[in-house]
């Protein structure tokens, strides 16, 4: 019987799991940069799913004429047709000397017999997880500043997640090149020195003197943010964005910080901001602003003729449901 290929490290199968792109990303280029380590000339083959021709996987784990090891990256086997599959199953069956397989899958029942047979043969698994939720976000974050072996403060994160937006990629981005321009600890001042003046940070802005019923503020920021090209609905989502927390908070009950972020999907720096929001605010006075901020996303959304005159009237009546006005 042929041996499966073994290397220092690394088992013969690794199977990435998971719909996170960054996080699969990273763990395949983990995985080949072990193989390389341990053999510096082993040829990579990818071969991905949406465009795999029956029969490839045999044609690659034959041995070449001037032998040589190889590694075989099949690429979203959660898109895989029948040929691919089958192919992946004759090999695990028969495995071929001096060749690694990984293969990625994002979600889903499509290819689970090839799955359970990876997992059944002993192949590393390597969870990536969707990051979906602020909390996620936040954790994900931090991490990336641990892993750069940098000090970031809870209100940095809290800034790079409002000012970046999103996006897991961006952020890590984001997190790397402030890791790479800057020294010391990371605080809130080194982020707003560099994505400040995204249109997430400005829109955040805008929200949190909104929320806070600082009406002659908010609106300061909101022309100061169209003079300088800001679209009305990015800030128009922000604001809606903040009641909704105010709402999810407010009628958590009590608990730790923590306890209610698990619960809410949010980060723990996010209930302490919507805790020291939600002061002077009741439940009659968010559903006014709830329905002003949804007459405003209409409006800039096309349904009305002047829409940073929409978001305007939408901040007064915020700061005035507040107030209780």
């Amino acid at each position: 019987m042929t041996i499966a290929a073994t290397a220092p490290g690394v088992p013969a199968y690794v199977l990435i799991s998971g719909p996170e792109g960054v996080l699969a990303e990273r763990a395949l280029a983990s995985t080949l940069e072990q193989l390389r380590a341990a053999q510096p000339d082993i040829e990579v083959i990818r071969l991905a799913a949406q465009t795999y021709s029956a029969g490839e996987v045999a044609i690659h784990a034959s041995p070449s004429l001037f032998g040589g090891a190889k590694v075989i990256v099949v690429q979203d086997l959660d898109e895989a047709a029948d040929e691919l599959q089958t192919d992946l199953l004759d090999l695990l069956a028969a495995p071929a000397e001096d060749v690694w397989l990984v293969v990625t899958h994002k979600s889903g029942a499509r290819g689970k017999k090839v799955l359970d047979t990876l997992k059944k043969s002993g192949a590393r698994v390597l969870e990536c997880p969707a990051i979906k939720t602020d909390r996620d976000k936040s954790d994900f974050i931090t991490h990336e500043f641990r892993a750069a072996r940098r000090k970031a403060t809870p209100d940095a994160v809290r800034a790079l997640i409002e000012a970046v937006g999103k996006d897991v990629r961006e952020l890590a981005a984001a997190a790397a090149q402030l890791v790479a321009d800057t020294e010391g600890v990371i605080d809130e001042g080194v982020v707003q020195r560099y994505h400040g003046g995204k249109v997430e940070a400005t829109g955040f802005r805008v929200a949190d003197a909104a929320v806070a019923g600082q009406a002659g503020e908010a609106l300061r920021l909101l022309r100061h943010a169209i003079a300088t090209g800001v679209d009305p609905v990015p800030i128009v989502a922000v604001l809606a964005s903040q009641l909704r927390m105010l709402v999810k908070v407010g009628s958590a009950g009590r608990g730790s910080s923590a306890q209610l972020a698990k619960s809410l999907g949010m980060a723990p720096w996010q209930v302490d901001k919507a805790r020291r929001s939600i002061n002077g605010w009741d439940a009659e006075g968010l559903g006014v602003a709830i329905q002003a901020v949804a007459a405003a996303d209409f409006e800039v959304k096309g349904g009305g003729r002047d829409p940073v005159y929409a978001v305007e009237r939408a901040i007064l009546s915020i700061t005035a449901a507040r107030h209780g006005r």
